[in-house]
């Protein structure tokens, strides 16, 4: 079991933390978990059998997970986080919390994200990655130009933390990937209406996946009986 804290604002001091203010504000922060809680956060993880971002529900996570998202969401760690990017008292406003396992080769299209967000962090949680830039996410100067990079691209790897200022020119993206890419999403929203109704747009997202899933896993299966050799 870890001892020390999850989140620790001390460590976004350290010397390999990048903190940029153009074109929009972002930081990109490195070994920002204890290496002690990897086993417990990595047991704990939501075992999501479809691909995407799922609302957080602390029912589907264990203990570790569970104190992650809190201490990512109290108010004091999003404003030292926030006072980065020059934000003043992030921690005021609501947060939006969701949850990815898998991907499809259909996510990471360049976008800013909606006007809703006044930030977004990611933390990564893959145990390791493979050594291409797939899946890897980029901060980027163009909406039309997945190799316009503004900073190193950051792999997905447990500790890695990165947030920005949600701007008109904030893009990011990352080349296509399919597989297992957790990470753990923080929204801090504009209101509490805005948080509300993305919440009820998550909830029928949820079923819509889940139900995909399992008829995936039923034509997978028949497909499974009715060949000598599976795909």
């Amino acid at each position: 079991m870890y001892v020390a804290a999850l989140l620790d604002p001390a460590r976004l001091d350290r010397p390999d933390t990048l903190v940029q203010r153009e074109p929009f504000p972002f930081m990109l922060a490195h070994g920002q978990l204890p290496d002690e809680a990897r086993a417990d956060i990595e047991r704990d993880f939501p075992k999501y059998s479809a691909a995407g971002f799922f609302p957080y529900d602390e029912k589907e996570c264990g203990p570790s997970v569970n104190e992650l998202v809190k201490a990512v969401t109290t108010p004091e760690f999003a404003s030292a986080v926030g006072a980065k990017l020059g934000i003043d008292n992030l921690g005021q406003f609501p947060t939006l919390v969701t949850i990815c396992r898998n991907l499809n080769k259909r996510h990471g299209t360049i976008h800013t994200d909606s006007k809703s967000k006044v930030a977004t962090a990611l933390i990564y949680l893959n145990s390791s990655w493979h050594d291409t830039s797939d899946g890897c996410l980029r901060f980027l100067a163009k909406i039309d130009d997945i190799d316009a990079t503004v900073a190193p691209e950051v792999k997905p790897l447990y500790g890695e933390f990165v947030i920005f200022k949600r701007a008109d020119n904030s893009f990011h993206g990352h080349l296509p990937y399919e597989g297992e890419r957790r990470v753990i999403q923080v929204a801090w929203l504009t209101s509490e209406e805005e948080k509300q109704r993305k919440t009820q747009r998550g909830v029928a997202t949820r079923f819509f996946k889940k139900l995909a899933g399992g008829l995936d896993r039923k034509l997978g299966a028949g497909r499974d009986r009715n060949a000598a050799h599976p795909d």
